[in-house]
């Protein structure tokens, strides 16, 4: 069963597939070798000393080791719809809209992300400390992975140190389309197992993303404005590209 439905995959959707597989076992094997390949691959916020132009593209093919769930549901949505876009639009136009829909996800996420660590920053500032301190205590921080007394100076390590990883911006772009595409479209959701429609589901999902974007979690290390610009770019392609269709399904 699961080879048919392997086989049935249409190519883009099966070469992603098997990549962030791949990936994810490099990262388990590699990590477990003190090989920091999340820490390598992860896109950092423009202003971290970590940060690399390649990280723009490698850390939508990198997942959470910590956890199995987040690359199998992350997969699991974008094998189920990824698979109707591709042979809807083909596979050069849907390759285009996935990483478009990844980057810009990445570019949204880390503009936020910029803005709040340069916030952050200037009230550390003002509070005493200077540009080299600051460069000093957050490398050793991040190197030796330590927390201080400060608050807010734990917020800017945090800031700087921590890597985005996943799909899930692409993945957001990718469910948009298809309920842009297909609104009317019954689906079965698997917890609770209740029909529903994509276009309901979509918005559901959509509206998650806006309220958890700009709430204060302190233990929430989900990226949910990268979420939020993959829908945000995925809907301005879907709707550039489908403007003088009438049909919707």
């Amino acid at each position: 069963m699961i080879q048919n439905m392997f086989a049935n995959m249409p190519p883009v959707v099966k070469n992603i597939l098997l990549l962030n597989v791949v990936m994810y076992i490099i990262a388990l094997l590699g990590e477990a070798q003190g090989i920091p390949v999340t820490r390598l691959l992860g896109g950092y916020v423009f202003n971290s000393p970590y940060f690399e132009p390649y990280q723009m593209v490698t850390h939508f093919f990198m997942h959470s080791t910590q956890t199995f769930f987040h690359i199998f549901f992350n997969m699991f949505a974008f094998v189920i719809f990824g698979s109707m876009l591709e042979r809807v639009w083909g596979p050069k136009r849907f390759f285009i809209f996935y990483v478009a829909t990844a980057v810009g996800a990445f570019i949204f996420h880390q503009l936020f992300g910029y803005w709040e660590v340069k916030s952050v920053e200037a009230e550390l500032l003002a509070q005493g400390f200077n540009e080299y301190q600051l460069r000093e205590i957050v490398e050793e921080a991040i190197a030796k992975n330590l927390a201080t007394d400060n608050t807010l100076l734990n917020q800017y390590i945090l800031g700087l140190g921590t890597p985005v990883v996943g799909a899930s911006g692409a993945v957001y772009g990718v469910l948009v389309a298809f309920g842009y595409l297909f609104p009317n479209t019954q689906l079965m959701l698997l917890f609770p197992p209740i029909p529903v429609k994509a276009k309901w589901l979509v918005i559901f999902l959509v509206g998650v993303a806006i309220y958890n974007s700009f709430i204060s979690n302190p233990g929430d290390n989900v990226a949910h404005l990268a979420h939020l610009g993959g829908a945000i770019v995925g809907f301005i392609l879907v709707f550039y590209w489908q403007k003088s269709t009438r049909n919707f399904y």
